[in-house]
């Protein structure tokens, strides 16, 4: 056991002196953060769409002043969801649909003077999202045309560059049963938002005027396209014994991302086991280490040594994570310490946490035994990675719906096991389930190590490849 240790240990060293392995732990968070940033600068910085709309030239009533009432409806609508999704974690789900009624029935201000008195740090960071499209009065030039001298004005207006540059020009109209209708003009053919955006509000015209024509008051209109219900869920297993809150939303949450972080660490963890493996392989240096040390203790201290590492990684994102919460959602973190230590979820994913890397991290070790070059490394992993993509399917299917035939079935296979059973843990499935679970993980485990063990040895120290042949020769003990 000395002798795994030190094994361990020389593999832990080996990677965290190295400069590339703390740049690939900070690698990740940055380029989340950078991923997170590029994401919210890309719907910030997509330019508003400047578009125009010019009544038919045989238009009995005019649709600009119905179709500039929808648009600015969406916005409303747009800016309202924005307002629950940023106060919902603060202020709770009732608080939050409550602002965005609010939102809609009064306006923005009225909302954000309430979201900065029950929400505050929301209410500080909260910013408006940006319109799709922006209305501009058409050219005198168009408006002025009809026939094909409009189009041709229409046609020189998007190629203009005078300002303000026009990007959408819409004729409006109606076809042949009355309905309304358009013919937008784009200046880039490949930019569709201001056709969604005509599209919706044309449809909100369409649906108005049908109600009036049925005798429905406009006022009656309008109220109903603004109503919210004031619709509060409850549950008996929630948190407070009543009212639905984001803390009941926080164990499926926190099951998701433990089944995504194993998903990772299996990618990361496992490869480097199989390429130090490999590596060692063909600088011999496994000959050295196999002359003081059995297979067995070899392969035990690798898999302890990159488990270290591994830990190191998760301790350093543990203490990020807990900093930013600490920081900006300190409620959060409370709620994440007590779902934890509720019904023991905490050692349940502790123990696919850890299951599932080891079943994995045996499995990786014996296939760099059989391997001589990254290229046959790549031809094993193909079965590996389709084994793999299996879970990362259905996770999301076990969060949302735990107790589905399928995913308790798929939970129940061991190679899928620590994945889908760390999303269904927060639901708290049956005792027996995790029983049958662990235990199914565990037998497997413990096949693999023997499996793994005699492949170990039987191509550390040989040029054979894996094959049916080599494959029948481990399970029966041969080399």
């Amino acid at each position: 056991m000395n002798r795994a240790l030190m094994i361990a240990r020389r593999e832990y060293g080996a990677y965290a002196r190295t400069v590339g392995f703390w740049l690939s732990l900070l690698a990740l968070p940055f380029f989340a953060g950078i991923g997170g940033g590029m994401a919210y600068l890309v719907e910030r910085g997509d330019p508003v769409r400047n578009v125009a709309f010019v009544e038919a030239e045989t238009a009995e009533r005019p649709m600009t002043p119905a179709v500039l009432d929808a648009l600015a409806l969406e916005q409303r609508k747009s800016i309202a969801q924005s307002i629950r999704s940023a106060a919902v974690t603060e202020a709770g789900p009732q608080e939050a649909e409550r602002l965005r009624s609010l939102a809609l029935q009064e306006g923005t201000e009225p909302a954000l003077a309430e979201m900065r008195r029950v929400a505050p740090r929301a209410a500080a960071g909260f910013s408006a999202p940006d319109q799709d499209v922006r209305v501009v009065d058409a050219p005198e030039a168009i408006t002025s045309a009809t026939g094909e001298a409009r189009i041709e004005a229409v046609r020189a207006a998007l190629a203009s560059e005078a300002e303000p540059q026009l990007d959408a020009i819409a004729l409006l109209g109606r076809d042949a049963a009355g309905a309304p209708s358009a013919e937008l003009w784009v200046r880039k053919a490949s930019d569709r938002e201001a056709e969604f955006a005509v599209r919706d509000a044309l449809i909100e015209v369409n649906r108005r005027e049908s109600l009036e024509r049925a005798g429905v008051d406009p006022g009656l209109v309008s109220g109903l396209e603004l109503f919210r219900p004031d619709l509060q869920s409850f549950s008996p297993s929630s948190a407070s014994g009543a009212e639905v809150s984001f803390r009941d939303q926080l164990p499926g949450i926190i099951g998701l991302a433990i089944g995504f972080l194993l998903w990772s660490l299996v990618i990361t963890g496992a490869s480097i086991l199989m390429n130090s493996v490999m590596e060692e392989k063909a600088s011999k240096v496994l000959e050295v280490l196999l002359s003081s040390a059995s297979t067995t203790e070899i392969m035990v201290g690798k898999v302890l040594g990159v488990a270290m590492l591994t830990l190191t990684v998760l301790a350093a994102y543990a203490v990020m994570g807990i900093v930013a919460l600490t920081s900006f959602q300190p409620q959060v973190l409370a709620d994440v310490g007590s779902v934890l230590m509720e019904g023991g979820l905490l050692i349940y994913l502790l123990i696919y946490l850890i299951g599932g890397y080891l079943l994995y991290a045996v499995i990786f070790t014996a296939i760099g035994a059989f391997c001589e070059t990254p290229r046959d490394a790549q031809t094993l992993m193909g079965p590996i990675m389709m084994v793999l993509i299996v879970p990362l399917l259905v996770m999301q299917l076990a969060v949302r719906t735990p107790d589905a035939p399928l995913v308790k079935i798929l939970s129940l296979v061991p190679p899928f096991t620590p994945f889908l059973m760390s999303a269904r843990a927060p639901s708290q499935p049956p005792l027996i389930e995790h029983v049958g679970a662990i235990g199914g993980m565990a037998l497997l485990i413990v096949l693999a190590v023997w499996l793994s063990g005699r492949a170990f040895r039987a191509g550390a120290l040989s040029d054979v490849k894996l094959s049916w042949k080599s494959l029948g020769s481990v399970v029966r003990g041969g080399n």
